[in-house]
């Protein structure tokens, strides 16, 4: 008993010190000047969209296993949906987003679930309590509407199903229909980035961004469905 415990912690700062080095490799790159320059921006989307079209196998590859890590290393997913709208457009960066999002989250619910599993009874199994009779009651489908709905940072939506004791099929099927709508609409929002940018070679007014379709129809979608899952989250966490 001793010694799984003392692997568990020897995992555990592992698995931290691993985030410490990636989150430092990533930010010691570039500095937050470059990042937000428009030319910066402009210079890396072609060196991208060369990278997809010479190999778009190779390519999607690369994303569909950067973002698996990228879930376990950080945890979050706004960047990658629009970087995959971005690179992959709408419709197949929407299925490599989904795909690598779902198997991140799958594989970090799996670590925490062995890992983690005391320390996260312990900080939120009294806030979450009321959400134990309903997973038992259909866990399928309200895991499902757990992931419709959002609400929770994604991190931790991917290890607070360990309080329910959630099958792994149930997690990974549910996550990945349940977030598809909301990865749809933010690779339609990064597609729509991308063709902004590739139409102007100088900074697009706020005007002009917000007057493309392909950046208004997706924006209308999303708070149209930020309002309904918000309604809807109100009540599934009430009751």
């Amino acid at each position: 008993m001793k010694k799984d415990k003392n692997i568990k912690i020897y995992l555990s700062v592992a698995y931290l010190i691993i985030v410490i080095l990636f989150l430092w490799v990533i930010f010691s790159k570039f500095t937050f000047d470059e990042l937000s320059s428009y030319d910066f921006i402009k210079n890396n989307r072609d060196y991208l969209i060369s990278l997809k079209e010479s190999n778009i196998f190779l390519a999607s590859l690369a994303f569909f296993i950067f973002t698996i890590i990228w879930v376990l290393l950080l945890g979050f997913g706004s960047p990658i949906f629009l970087a995959g709208g971005f690179i992959f457009g709408k419709w197949l960066g929407t299925i490599l987003i989904i795909l690598g999002l779902t198997s991140g989250a799958t594989l970090l619910y799996i670590f925490a679930n062995y890992f983690f599993k005391d320390l996260v009874e312990e900080k939120f199994s009294k806030r979450f309590i009321k959400l134990n009779e309903k997973f038992k009651n259909s866990e399928f489908s309200f895991f499902l509407i757990y992931r419709f709905i959002g609400g929770i940072p994604f991190a931790i939506s991917n290890i607070l199903p360990v309080l329910f004791n959630i099958k792994v099929k149930n997690f990974f099927f549910g996550t990945l229909i349940g977030m598809a709508p909301q990865l749809f609409i933010g690779a339609s929002i990064g597609a729509g980035i991308e063709k902004i940018i590739y139409l102007n070679e100088e900074v697009p007014s706020f005007l002009t961004i917000i007057k493309s379709k392909d950046i208004y129809i997706p924006i209308a979608f999303f708070i149209f469905f930020v309002i309904l899952t918000y309604l809807l989250r109100k009540k599934f966490y009430k009751d």
